[in-house]
């Protein structure tokens, strides 16, 4: 089955579709997600082959990390995906596609640097720093 989804940033200036199956959502709480989004991030991934995107003229990226960039649109300044420059793949942000997602939640990371205002009660996986399937910037999967 080729699943097939869509999404945008808040404005519509950058739209996106993938083709094949998305991860399951990972929350990540490091203080960079946190500090750029106000909040966790919620986020599943794709291989770059199976990602288009509309709008890259209005598409920002911030190199948050020697390894990881940020990609925002620069007019509404919506949130849309991390990626890390080894990988061919992309993360991209679960509330910004387009419903019905189909998106389910899989584990949380970096729990050890999250806010201390909310808790994490849903039963998912929690690790300390990454998870072994997910490879993030500077930092070895628990």
């Amino acid at each position: 089955m080729d699943e097939k989804h869509s999404g945008a940033c808040l404005c519509g200036a950058v739209r996106f579709r993938t083709r094949g199956a998305l991860r399951g959502v990972v929350y990540c709480h490091c203080s960079q997600c946190r500090r750029q989004n106000g909040h966790f991030v919620a986020a599943t991934s794709a291989k770059d082959a199976d990602v288009d995107i509309e709008g890259a003229e209005v598409l920002s990226w911030y190199g948050a990390s020697d390894v990881a960039r940020r990609g925002f649109c620069r007019i509404c300044g919506s949130l849309l995906f991390w990626k890390h420059n080894e990988l061919d793949q992309i993360s991209i942000m679960a509330g910004a596609f387009d419903r019905p997602s189909g998106l389910a939640g899989e584990s949380h990371i970096f729990v050890g640097d999250k806010g201390d205002y909310y808790s994490i009660d849903d039963g998912l996986p929690q690790f300390e720093k990454s998870s072994p399937s997910v490879k993030v910037a500077g930092e070895a999967a628990e």
